[in-house]
């Protein structure tokens, strides 16, 4: 069995807040693996009986952070994993991980761009790897992010995304809002959809790389959209998450 798939005991160094319902859980690892930006790691729990339920979460965290990992992780009401993260789970614990894992979902400097990145909800958080990376190596290719959240409320790394987009040369954040927006609102207030991706297209090129994470409904329209624009299927690449979140 190679490293990346070995279970460890991770310790839970920090929780923070990131919206109502997503939390980051910040875990160091005694077995730490380099990842590559939209790599994936399990999360297993035991119970008393014996019984386990396990569930992938995304790298929140760019590879270039040694020994620990972020995962931000959205809280699933009938969830058999996330509720215990979120209502149980404290600094100090540990928690029984391996990873990371996943191959085709992963996108490093060398890959080059310009580079268009497009997040449904929580799909944001192996989009934020790829964005951490670019930032910590130094490179200047031409970045975009098209997140689309539900509420303003409901933008996962609001804060940071913002002052990235305003102090980081070559990186551009746009939100599109579906649900309420609030007053003086200037971004996107729809789904994403042609003439949306168009215009966020539009300074890249057609030879943009891209990377679509989110809710399948999401991800299939926003492809087939590029498709329609004309993108080759080639340079789109997908990562879905199920009606669980994971």
């Amino acid at each position: 069995m190679t490293a990346p798939l070995r279970w460890q005991l991770a310790t839970v160094r920090s929780i923070t807040t990131e919206t109502e319902r997503t939390k980051t859980f910040t875990l160091t690892l005694p077995a730490w693996v380099m990842q590559q930006p939209g790599q994936h790691y399990d999360v297993r729990l035991t119970a008393p009986d014996g019984y386990q339920a396990q569930r992938s979460y995304s790298i929140a965290s760019g590879p270039e952070r040694r020994g620990e990992i972020d995962l931000t992780v959205e809280r699933i009401s009938d969830g058999e994993v996330s509720p215990y993260l979120h209502d149980v789970l404290a600094v100090g614990d540990q928690l029984e991980v391996r990873g990371p894992i996943g191959g085709y979902f992963v996108w490093t400097e060398n890959l080059g761009g310009p580079l268009l990145l497009i997040g449904g909800g929580s799909g944001v958080v192996p989009l934020m790897s790829m964005i951490r990376h670019r930032i910590a190596v130094g490179s200047q290719v031409r970045t975009r992010l098209l997140l689309s959240a539900r509420t303003i409320s409901d933008i996962i790394y609001r804060p940071q995304l913002e002052e990235l987009s305003r102090k980081q040369r070559g990186i551009d954040v746009i939100f599109t809002l579906t649900r309420q927006t609030p007053a003086g609102w200037s971004g996107y207030r729809r789904r994403i959809d042609d003439p949306m991706l168009r215009e966020v297209l539009a300074p890249l090129g057609d030879a943009s790389r891209i990377y679509v994470c989110g809710p399948t409904l999401l991800v299939e329209a926003a492809a087939n959209s590029l498709v329609r624009l004309g993108l080759p299927a080639d340079q789109i690449r997908t990562e879905r998450f199920g009606p669980s979140g994971t």
